[in-house]
C-alpha cells in the first residue's frame, strides 16, 4: 500500500463532490487501509493524504516546482502513470 498508516492529526471537515465511480473506489481503498492497518478512516479523512502521496511522487510536478517554470508543465507521453 503506498499510503502510510496517518499519523495523530485534529480533524478537518471536507466537502468534494465525485462521480460515483470514484467515490466506490474511495470507499475500497478506505476498506484496503482498514484490513491494512487494523483501523478504520472516513474517506474524508484519507483524501488530504492520499493527494499529498500523489503530489509527492509526480516527477514532473516535483521538477516543475525546482525550477520554477511559473506553470504547470503538460504531461509527459512517454512514461505511464505508476501506482
Amino acid at each position: 500500500m503506498k499510503l502510510g498508516k496517518l499519523p495523530d492529526r485534529t480533524p478537518v471537515k471536507m466537502n468534494i463532490v465525485l462521480a460515483p465511480s470514484l467515490a466506490k473506489r474511495l470507499h475500497e481503498y478506505a476498506d484496503f487501509y482498514a484490513e491494512t492497518y487494523g483501523s478504520r478512516e472516513e474517506v474524508a479523512e484519507l483524501i488530504p493524504f492520499m493527494l499529498d502521496a500523489f503530489l509527492d511522487s509526480d516527477a514532473d510536478f516535483r521538477k516543475g516546482k525546482r525550477i520554477g517554470s511559473g506553470g504547470p508543465q503538460p504531461p509527459r507521453t512517454d512514461t505511464p502513470l505508476r501506482d
